[in-house]
């Protein structure tokens, strides 16, 4: 940090920028980093919001642990009554109460030409009856053949094209029960794209009706100390073509899947995390996600593997997740009554990758019934000193 650079507050009440909603922290924000940059320091309180926090360069945010809480507003989603094209600057609706000037907004529809979801978020100019002024463009098609719709939808802390930032000691709430889902690539707690050198630490991202932590296409992120609790999509997603995740000491618990490593993921480090009760995987790992290692974590009752080398559509074995470490990791419990649990599936023909010295271990009346499961016969796995407890098939070799 610049030793010139600036400190502010912002609370409730008492501070340089007084407020409790996503309003006061982004002056806040935008301030300091007009200025070169610098730490915001965000009081206790609960802080109502109805817009992400876009983060800036070289600022850091600091809450004061669980007495600091950013809270999602509960969404409100509506169908556009007319056409964006990708130029227009506004959005007409069906219903714009629920709407706010500053707030955040969600325009999706269905790709006239290839069946995919067009995702653009904007922030809110204007309102002018049913008509909303954008700050930014779409650069995509909304059209009402295609059900185009609006929502107040978005990350509730965020950072686009930036570096030099850190987010520390707060609690950010996605508000699960009262908002729509909205998908990993576009949003969660905290959702970066194109970001460099970011420190995340002791943050607890609860309740979101997506993922906890995602970055795509981010180098040098490094998650530490955190809570990723209680999301309907991903614990921690370190997302497409990012290099070098740093992912430590972090507790993931109740998501669908643990940790995943997206598409292109490589020179990662997961290491002494604990990932309990994932309804699907504990981590997941798959197309080129390469040289990464994942050691001494904690793997508890995923539902269905622990870890999965998973197999992407119709991908050639050389876009398969090869040279990856896996080495000193508990595997303990898992399956369910309806489903047998597997420790590690390796689903695809990876090439030399390392499963070294992990413990798999079947709690009693648990249902972890294979430790290790090479479901692909040209699969090169070295495996050494893992060693299995109340497990009926050690390792199981599909030809």
């Amino acid at each position: 940090m610049n030793p010139d650079s600036i400190s502010v507050t912002v609370g409730p009440e008492a501070a340089d920028f007084t407020g409790a909603t996503h309003t006061a922290l982004q002056a806040a924000v935008d301030h300091v980093a007009q200025l070169g940059g610098g730490t915001i320091d965000v009081l206790p309180g609960t802080y109502h919001m109805g817009n992400a926090l876009h983060l800036r360069s070289n600022v850091n945010l600091v809450g004061h642990e669980t007495e600091t809480r950013l809270v999602k507003n509960p969404s409100r989603v509506t169908p556009l009554t007319d056409d964006v094209d990708w130029y227009m600057w506004t959005a007409r609706v069906a219903d714009p109460s629920g709407f706010d000037v500053g707030g955040g907004l969600l325009l999706v529809s269905t790709d006239a030409h290839g069946g995919v979801a067009n995702v653009t978020k904007h922030t809110i100019e204007a309102i002018d009856g049913n008509e909303l002024r954008l700050d930014v463009q779409p650069r995509k098609n909304h059209w009402i053949t295609h059900n185009a719709h609006a929502a107040t939808l978005f990350p509730v802390v965020t950072a686009n094209w930036v570096e030099n930032i850190s987010i520390a000691r707060l609690v950010i709430d996605g508000n699960r029960a009262e908002n729509d889902p909205l998908d990993g690539n576009h949003g969660g707690c905290i959702f970066m794209q194109d970001c460099k050198q970011v420190t995340i630490d002791s943050v607890h991202a609860c309740n979101n009706n997506g993922d906890g932590i995602s970055w795509q296409i981010c180098n040098d992120v490094t998650v530490r100390g955190c809570k990723s609790t209680g999301h309907t999509g991903l614990g921690l997603h370190p997302g497409s073509g990012s290099q070098r995740s740093v992912i430590q000491n972090n507790l993931i618990e109740d998501c669908a899947t643990g940790l995943f490593w997206c598409w292109g993921v490589q020179h990662g480090l997961a290491e002494k995390n604990e990932i309990h009760n994932c309804s699907h995987y504990g981590i997941s790992i798959g197309h080129r996600d390469t040289d990464n290692t994942m050691r001494h974590n904690r793997i508890l009752n995923a539902g269905i593997a622990g870890l999965v080398f998973r197999i992407e559509g119709e991908d050639p074995p050389y876009r398969c997740p090869h040279r990856n470490r896996i080495e000193s990791n508990l595997f303990e419990g898992g399956g369910s009554a309806e489903q047998s649990g597997i420790g590690i599936d390796v689903q695809v023909p990876i090439e030399d990758v390392h499963l070294i010295e992990n413990r798999f271990t079947n709690p009693p009346a648990g249902h972890l019934q294979t430790g290790i499961r090479i479901g692909s016969g040209d699969a090169d796995v070295r495996l050494a000193g893992n060693t299995f407890e109340n497990i009926a098939c050690d390792v199981e070799r599909v030809p």
